[in-house]
């Protein structure tokens, strides 16, 4: 059927005017706002990186957040699994935590960060408060806020011996943190007046087995040797290896109840004790074998 006049009409106008339309005349189209990014490096989380977005996704609804995971070199189907929850996903070699962390953060486009690891989950409560953080902002002196952690060790919460309430610096301005350069144990920095405390927890499922933490406590002790040594630590063999763990023992299972958490307490103290003698252990292998070695 042919059209009428008038829509013939209609659509010569219709012709001119798109003619008429130049790139400077066109309205400049942004992409919506972000205002919290969440961030996460992964290797190999499949067991968890699946719990760990559900607990995040209603903090990134309605494209007001984004989840930014930098993988290095997962071979089970963690990439996959944050796919499927709309995750933007960055190969990269691995280049430590901290530098690993930080590489996340560059990518992000929001206001926020929230930075998890892939074993933690955001609980209900701190979701909530995390939400009115970024939906009523703070006043601006308030920069970072820390969260509790509350870890899971062997199937139990532990709830003593200075695993609880362990905050974690782990909500700030993208424009005011980052984290320090160390080899392990690493932790965004900003002044202690420009921080606050969040209610709830970060739930971080550690350690399943005792395989599992072995494994962590081995490769933790390496990391901590090596920047000690790169420190210029110096210190006694006997006292660091021997006395040391022994103090460490006693001080968290006893004087800061840690006995109170039943076998799984005794096995988690017992192996950071271990995990300090190791620490120390391998300080003065690094020393000895390089000439340096401690008294």
């Amino acid at each position: 059927m042919n059209a009428s006049p008038a829509n013939n009409s209609l659509a010569g106008l219709q012709f001119v005017c798109d003619e008429s339309l130049t790139a400077k005349h066109l309205p400049l189209i942004y992409p919506s706002p972000v205002t919290l990014s969440v961030v996460l490096i992964t290797n190999n989380e499949e067991a968890n990186i699946g719990r760990t977005l559900t607990s995040v996704m209603r903090l990134v609804a309605d494209d007001k957040g984004e989840i930014i995971v930098v993988d290095s070199g997962s071979t089970d189907r963690t990439v996959e699994i944050a796919q499927s929850f709309g995750a933007k996903i960055f190969p990269e070699e691995w280049k430590g935590y901290a530098a690993q962390k930080n590489s996340a953060i560059e990518k992000a486009r929001g206001e926020w960060i929230l930075s998890l690891d892939g074993d933690e989950e955001v609980d209900a409560e701190a979701a909530e408060q995390i939400a009115s953080v970024i939906h009523s902002p703070p006043a601006e002196t308030v920069r970072g806020y820390y969260i509790p952690r509350k870890n899971h060790f062997l199937g139990r919460w532990i709830r003593h011996g200075g695993f609880w309430p362990d905050p974690k610096l782990r909500l700030f301005l993208k424009s005011a943190g980052r984290f320090e350069d160390r080899a392990v144990h690493e932790d965004v920095k900003i002044a202690a007046n420009e921080t606050r405390q969040l209610r709830g927890a970060l739930l971080h499922y550690s350690y399943p087995t005792m395989s599992d933490y072995i494994r962590h406590m081995n490769d933790y002790s390496t990391l901590g040797a090596q920047m000690a040594v790169a420190k210029g630590y110096r210190g006694n063999a006997f006292a660091d290896i021997v006395l040391r763990p022994a103090a460490t023992f006693v001080y968290n299972y006893f004087f800061r109840l840690g006995f109170l958490d039943g076998h799984e307490g005794f096995l988690l103290h017992l192996g950071h004790s271990v995990y300090v003698a190791w620490k120390y252990a391998k300080i003065w292998e690094m020393l000895h074998t390089s000439g340096g070695t401690p008294s």
